[in-house]
C-alpha cells in the first residue's frame, strides 16, 4: 500500500512575521489606491511560493498552491463567470470565515480561465506533484442567489448547478491539458443536502469525460459522510476525500468497505489547533489500508487549513509525516 501525504486544499495566507504579512499589507494598500494590480499579483506570487516551500519542508508528497489568491471558495470562481456579480459577505458554513455571495443575473458562462493560470504558475515553482482544486457546482449554486434576491432552491438550484457545471467542465479540461495529475472537486454542501447526490453524479460524469489523463477526486467535509458513504462510493470519481472528524465510527465503516477508489483520509482535524497523537491516527490508517483495494491512500487533513493560524497549519502538515513515520515503525 502506497501512502501519499497530501495537502487538502487551502493554506493560511498570512502569518505572524512581517514577511508573512505581505499580502495583507498589499491588499490594504491596493484598496487605498497606493498599490496597483501588478503589486498585488507580485505579493500573491510570493505567498504562493512560501506556501509551496512550507508544504515541501513539511514532507508532503502532493501539494497545492494553497488557494492563496482565493478571497473565498465561492466568489473566486463565480466572480470570473459572465452572468454573475459579487455581493455582500456571508458566513461560510459554521466557520469564522466569510464568502462574497454571487448574484446570478444572466446565464453563467466561462469566457476565460478560472484557476489554470494559477496552477501553471505554482507548477513552475515546485518540484512536487501539484493538485488542482475547484469548488464544485453544487456548493457554488447553494451559495448563490438569483437576481431578484431569492435564494437558490428547487428548479433554480438545478439550473444554476447545470450552468456552473458547464463552466467548470471547461476548466477541468484546461487543467488536465496543463498537466494536473489530480483535480479535486470540493462539495461540502453534499453532506448538508444529500438529496443533491443525483445532480452531483451528472456533474461528475461531465467532468470525468473531460479529465483526460488526470484523476478526478471528490472532497466532502464539514459533516459526517457516513450516512451517504455507499452512495459516494458509487459516484464516477477516482478518489474520495473524507472528513473523519464528525464521526468516531467512520474509520471502522470505511475499513470494512473494501473500497476500490483511492481514499483521502482526513483524519487530522483541519479546524482544530490541537495536535492528534501520531500513534492513534496511524492505527486508523492501518485498519483502513487493510480493507482498501486501490493500492494507494492519501493522508490529509479534514478540510483546508485556512481556518488555523499559519504556525499551527504547518504543525498539522508536519504531523502527517510523523504519522507516516509511526506506520513505518509498526511495519518493521
Amino acid at each position: 500500500m502506497e501512502l501519499i501525504l497530501a495537502n487538502h486544499s487551502s493554506f493560511p495566507r498570512i502569518g505572524d512575521s512581517a514577511d508573512l504579512q505581505l499580502l495583507r499589507r498589499t491588499i490594504g494598500q491596493f484598496e487605498k489606491g497606493q498599490k496597483g494590480p501588478a503589486d498585488l499579483r507580485a505579493a500573491e506570487d510570493r505567498m504562493v511560493e512560501l506556501a509551496l516551500q512550507e508544504q515541501a519542508e513539511a514532507g508532503l508528497d502532493l501539494v497545492t498552491d494553497g488557494l492563496i489568491r482565493w478571497y473565498d471558495p465561492i466568489s473566486h470562481l463565480a466572480g470570473k463567470l459572465a452572468g454573475a456579480r459579487i455581493n455582500g459577505l456571508l458566513r461560510f458554513f459554521d466557520t469564522n470565515c466569510y464568502f462574497r455571495q454571487p448574484v446570478i443575473e444572466a446565464r453563467l458562462e466561462r469566457n476565460g480561465p478560472l484557476v489554470v493560470e494559477e496552477f501553471e504558475f505554482a507548477r513552475r515553482k515546485t518540484s512536487r506533484p501539484l493538485k488542482a482544486v475547484l469548488t464544485g457546482p453544487l456548493t457554488l449554486a447553494r451559495h448563490s442567489i438569483v437576481g431578484n434576491g431569492a435564494e437558490a432552491g428547487g428548479a433554480v438550484v438545478q439550473k444554476l448547478v447545470e450552468e456552473y457545471a458547464e463552466a467548470l467542465a471547461l476548466e477541468v479540461r484546461a487543467l488536465a491539458a496543463a498537466g494536473a495529475p489530480l483535480i479535486q472537486i470540493e462539495e461540502p454542501v453534499l453532506l448538508r443536502h444529500p438529496e443533491d447526490l443525483p445532480l452531483a453524479r451528472k456533474c461528475l460524469e461531465t467532468f470525468s469525460a473531460r479529465k483526460g489523463a488526470a484523476q478526478l477526486g471528490l472532497a466532502v467535509y464539514f459533516g459526517d459522510p457516513g450516512p451517504v458513504y455507499d452512495r459516494l462510493q458509487a459516484l464516477p470519481v477516482d478518489m474520495l476525500v473524507l472528513d473523519f472528524t464528525y464521526s468516531r465510527g467512520l474509520a471502522d465503516r470505511v475499513a470494512a468497505s473494501c473500497s476500490d477508489k483511492i481514499l483521502g483520509l482526513g483524519l487530522v482535524d483541519g479546524r482544530n489547533s490541537k495536535l492528534e497523537r501520531p500513534e492513534t491516527v496511524a492505527g486508523e490508517v492501518e485498519r483502513i489500508a487493510r480493507g482498501a483495494r486501490a493500492g494507494r491512500i492519501h493522508l490529509t487533513t479534514s478540510s483546508g487549513l485556512e481556518y488555523l493560524p499559519r504556525d499551527r497549519a504547518v504543525l498539522k502538515l508536519k504531523l502527517l509525516t510523523r504519522i507516516k513515520d509511526s506506520l513505518m515503525r509498526n511495519a518493521r
